[in-house]
C-alpha cells in the first residue's frame, strides 16, 4: 500500500462498514458502500472486487477471505470500532484524519456551498446561522454545517492523535 496519504484516493466498503463509509465521506473521500447494491446476490464479493478494480477503489472489508482474494486491492479492516478503523487507515497512510465537509454522507455526491433559499427552506437549520458555513447536497437536497455533531466529530478524530492508538500498520 503506498505510504503518502492521496487526498483523491477512492473507497469502496462492504456492508459492514456503513459507519466508516459516512466517517470517509465527512473527511472529504469518495467512498461507495456496497449497501447500494441489491441485497441476496451469492457473487457479490466478487461483483465488489471488480468494482473496485473498475472505479480504481480501495475495498474496505471486514470479510479476511475478501479482503485475501483483493490482495492490493483490499484492506481487511480488524475491528468494529469505527475510531479503530479510522486510526488503522491513517497508519497505512491511505488517508490524513479531518474533517472536511465536501461530500453528502448518504450519497458522496460532492458538496457545494448552500445558497440563502436552501439554508431558510430547510426547517432543521439553526436559527443562529452567522456562526456556521452551510453546504448543500443537490442531489438528496440536504443541508449540512459544521455544527454540534460536527465538532463532535471533528474532536473524535483529533483524540485519535492524543490516543495513542497502536493498530497493526498492515492491510
Amino acid at each position: 500500500m503506498p505510504v503518502e496519504t492521496d487526498p483523491k484516493r477512492r473507497f469502496l466498503t462492504d456492508r459492514m462498514l456503513g459507519t466508516l463509509c459516512r466517517y470517509l465521506r465527512f473527511m472529504g473521500y469518495d467512498t461507495t458502500s456496497a449497501n447500494g447494491l441489491a441485497p441476496g446476490d451469492s457473487r457479490e464479493d466478487t461483483h465488489l472486487l471488480d468494482m473496485a478494480r473498475r472505479e480504481h477503489r480501495i475495498l474496505l472489508t471486514r470479510d479476511t477471505e475478501l479482503a485475501g482474494r483483493g490482495g492490493e486491492l483490499a484492506v481487511h479492516m480488524r475491528s468494529e470500532d469505527v475510531m479503530d478503523q479510522v486510526q488503522q487507515l491513517a497508519n497505512l497512510g491511505l488517508i490524513k484524519k479531518r474533517l472536511m465537509m465536501s461530500r453528502c454522507s448518504l450519497c458522496n455526491t460532492e458538496l457545494r456551498n448552500a445558497t440563502e433559499e436552501e439554508i431558510a427552506g430547510a426547517d432543521y437549520a439553526p436559527e443562529e446561522r452567522a456562526d456556521f458555513s452551510f453546504y448543500w447536497c443537490g442531489r438528496c437536497r440536504k443541508l449540512y454545517w459544521n455544527g454540534t455533531h460536527g465538532k463532535h466529530l471533528e474532536e473524535r478524530i483529533k483524540a485519535l492523535d492524543q490516543s495513542g492508538s497502536n493498530l497493526a500498520d498492515n492491510g
